[in-house]
């Protein structure tokens, strides 16, 4: 019988996103995600039943699966965006991986439980920045205390108790060189500082069973031995403070707790965005590259379903991690997967293509929006530029036009196209300092006739 996480544990994720209503998630994803309001309320209530199930008694939420999602749809139009955006709302750990590189050279080549490995190591790197951040204070005030211990190292024999003006003295002494530390005056000077000499890198060991990285350190088999030993070495004080500082808070930082923390948010928390899924689309057929595809699904399903997965860190189950699976299924269908892991996946979502209404909206409403990336990436050089309303259209039919007589690759082709109209102003930039610049529809007509007049050419440039 599954162990449930206690009450209180479980009530550790809530605080994340207690405060995000669905369609307070839905106006967190416009601000950077145009259109396809149905995948964005799909994942909204996904989220918001994650933090449903995370308030009820845990017999009962122990019962509840995710409500994995399926995005049906072509490339570029925001199935990736819409999910990483999801993850950092709440501060979830994400994984984005493509269900296609376990079919590579046989999908024995590679065990998929690696996914979930990769999922708590980045899991473990949040939660260790998080700590970092929380003992920043205390560990630099301990550095500034050892880094003036060596500018003016303590004298016993100066400092004797009824010696009292010798040590007021040398008060004054040490809370002036902390004034010029602060102010960055003694940077240069050099020190001596006491280091850790690494003769080898950490290695690991592979397992014939799978990719499970051992990852055994030499420091953690015999202490003291090969990379325990310490040296004096000068360097200086600015490189001796950033040194003293990550060795300080590596010291403040319990990493078992880290760990331990880590792999419950992956377990509360964790997204797997599953890219590719039509990929692997495929019955068993005896022969050809179908076999392969099946038994990828077949070796997927347990991880969906829910297994524990024994990781470096620790035993990690995946029950109530949440998948979204996408894929354009231009020639597969979703039917096409085994019935098992279409089970897992009950909500399914159509994505639509773009159009040039969307390109436009792309191109100036998102907070990330192309044309405010390449205002300020030439404000830089000084240059002012001012994009016309009518230049914007141009570049949003151009785009939608390209993607109709070439593969439609959704948004990503107003990249290919913008660079290709900004590509002389970034060259000359450097010499068109504190002159404004307006891009209106006659210059990108202009920088594009010749590409868009020739359609072979337009495939192979735009």
């Amino acid at each position: 019988m599954p162990i449930s996480l206690p009450e209180k544990v479980q009530n550790q994720f809530v605080d994340k996103d207690k405060e995000l209503t669905p369609q307070e998630i839905v106006n967190e994803l416009d601000k950077y995600i145009i259109g396809q309001r149905e995948a964005k309320k799909a994942v909204a209530i996904a989220l918001r039943n994650r933090y449903r199930r995370q308030k009820l008694p845990p017999e009962l939420a122990e019962e509840i699966a995710p409500k994995n999602i399926l995005m049906i749809g072509p490339t570029g139009v925001g199935k990736t965006e819409i999910s990483r955006r999801l993850a950092r709302l709440t501060s979830s750990p994400f994984l984005k991986i493509e269900a296609s590189k376990f079919t590579e050279v046989g999908y024995v080549g590679r065990d998929v439980e690696s996914m979930i490995r990769d999922l708590v190591r980045i899991a473990v790197d949040m939660v260790r920045s998080e700590k970092i951040e929380e003992v920043k204070e205390k560990a630099e005030r301990n550095v500034e205390e050892k880094l003036l211990d060596l500018l003016l190292p303590l004298s016993r024999r100066k400092l004797s108790f009824d010696q009292p003006e010798e040590q007021e003295r040398f008060q004054q002494t040490r809370e002036k060189l902390r004034a010029q530390l602060k102010a960055g005056l003694l940077d240069e000077r050099l020190v001596e500082v006491e280091v850790k000499e690494v003769n080898f890198p950490p290695f690991e060991i592979f397992s014939n069973a799978g990719v499970e990285e051992i990852g055994i350190h030499i420091q953690e088999i015999i202490p003291g031995f090969l990379g325990g030993k310490t040296k004096r070495r000068k360097m200086k004080l600015k490189e001796a403070q950033e040194y003293l500082l990550q060795e300080e808070q590596k010291r403040l930082i319990d990493m078992d707790q880290v760990s331990k923390l880590a792999i419950q948010r992956v377990e509360q928390s964790g997204i797997i965005f599953l890219d590719e899924v039509d990929k692997i689309a495929g019955r068993e057929s005896g022969h050809g590259p179908d076999v392969s595809r099946e038994g990828v699904q077949r070796d997927l399903l347990p991880i969906i379903e829910g297994t524990t997965v024994n990781t470096r860190y620790g035993l990690v189950r995946t029950d109530h991690i949440l998948f979204i699976g996408a894929g354009a299924f231009h020639v597969s269908k979703p039917s096409d997967l085994i019935p098992e892991l279409q089970g897992r996946f009950p909500i399914r979502v159509e994505l639509t293509p773009l159009t040039k209404e969307d390109f436009i909206r792309i191109l100036t409403e998102p907070e990330n929006a192309l044309v405010k990336q390449y205002k300020a990436l030439l404000a830089t050089e000084g240059v002012d530029i001012e994009f016309a309303e009518d230049a914007i259209q141009e570049i949003a039919e151009i785009a939608e036009k390209v993607n109709e007589i070439a593969e439609n690759i959704g948004a990503r082709r107003l990249h290919t196209v913008m660079e290709k109209v900004m590509e002389d102003i970034s060259f000359e930039a450097p010499n068109l300092k504190g002159k404004k610049i307006v891009i209106d529809q006659e210059y990108v007509q202009h920088h594009l006739k010749d590409i868009v007049k020739d359609e072979d050419l337009s495939r192979f440039i735009l």
